[in-house]
């Protein structure tokens, strides 16, 4: 089978296309057939190991110390279809068209992939594409936990930082869906595109900073934690509740401080994915409820110009590498 290899840590170009081997599936695994895989950040950062050093530490012993060893094909979000089940699986069947994502394993850049029978997955919703589907199991899932941890009611205030990407075009929906109203914050190009999901307001960050409005709001998600704490804290009204992904160590230790000694609450828990919560997201799919933002695809082959392309910073929503399967 065709898939993209990781060859060792670096720039897009150690990305390299090429046949491997075609996966076997255990008893208790399921033989998924790709067709559409989400391109991340995490990605992206997975293949340089730029993460802070108390996370890539753990994940260069994880992935291989020199060289990737036992992660080599990235991606871990993706829609398609099983082509063969193990003996003992009873969740699914040979022709199921299912969404989810393979966890740290990863696999996702390749045409085949073996998964658990157990793993986080779920029938895709109908009326979706496969391309729609694959980055739902990311996006989806982060914006729905952690709005989920702020409690929203209906007619609270939301500013989603960061709005426009695979993340925050979702949780723009999510909070609508919750009744809130919400602000997403952005770059110049992304704003009109938050408009047509739902946005009630939108602030271009490269002319106004929303931290210096003097406006507050009941919750405030925080995607990409470029803005100063104590001015994301002062935004806040009482008893209301930050959000935040990814954060450093200080934040998370300032967060919790916040917590402890005001009215107001700062959440960093790393999201648990779950297959139950990608049922819930399947159902307001399929209710019209929510959609899945695509900017670009990318052909399977073209890997390392999609990796360019996120590394701009300039991505609306998703993008997605689509995989072609030659009769066999």
């Amino acid at each position: 089978m065709k898939a993209v290899v990781w060859t060792k840590y670096g720039p897009p170009d150690v990305l390299q296309y090429r046949e491997v081997e075609k996966p076997s599936p255990k008893h208790n695994e399921i033989l998924v057939k790709i067709h559409a895989t989400a391109v991340t950040a995490g990605d992206c950062e997975m293949r340089t190991l730029k993460f802070p050093p108390w996370i890539a530490l753990p994940m260069r012993i994880y992935v291989g110390l020199g060289k990737p060893k036992r992660v080599t094909i990235l991606g871990s979000y993706l829609a398609g279809e099983i082509e063969t089940v193990g003996r003992d699986v009873r969740r699914f069947t040979v022709g199921d068209q299912i969404f989810g994502t393979t966890g740290l394993s990863c696999g996702g850049y390749a045409e085949y992939v073996c998964l658990p029978e157990e793993g986080i997955m779920a029938p895709k919703p109908s009326g979706m594409t496969y391309e729609e589907a694959a980055p739902v199991a990311l996006g989806g899932l982060e914006a729905l936990h952690f709005l989920r941890k702020a409690a929203l009611r209906p007619g609270q205030t939301v500013l989603i930082n960061g709005a426009g990407g695979t993340i925050g075009t979702y949780a723009v929906q999510l909070a609508k869906n919750y009744g809130a109203e919400v602000t997403g914050v952005d770059s110049t190009g992304k704003l009109e595109m938050l408009r047509s999901i739902g946005a009630d307001h939108v602030i271009d960050y490269s002319v106004e900073d929303f931290t210096r409005s003097g406006r507050t709001y009941d919750v405030i998600f925080d995607v990409v934690l470029k803005s100063p704490f104590s001015r994301i804290i002062r935004s806040l009204k009482e008893n209301g509740t930050y959000l935040m992904t990814n954060p450093t160590l200080s934040k998370m230790i300032r967060g919790a401080w916040i917590s402890r000694t005001t009215s107001k609450k700062v959440n960093f828990e790393f999201t648990q994915p779950n297959t139950r919560d990608l049922i819930q997201l399947k159902e307001l799919i399929e209710a019209g409820k929510l959609r899945t933002v695509i900017d670009r695809t990318f052909p399977l082959e073209d890997a390392v110009e999609a990796h360019r392309y996120i590394e701009t910073g300039h991505k609306k929503g998703n993008i997605v590498m689509t995989i072609g399967h030659k009769a066999e």
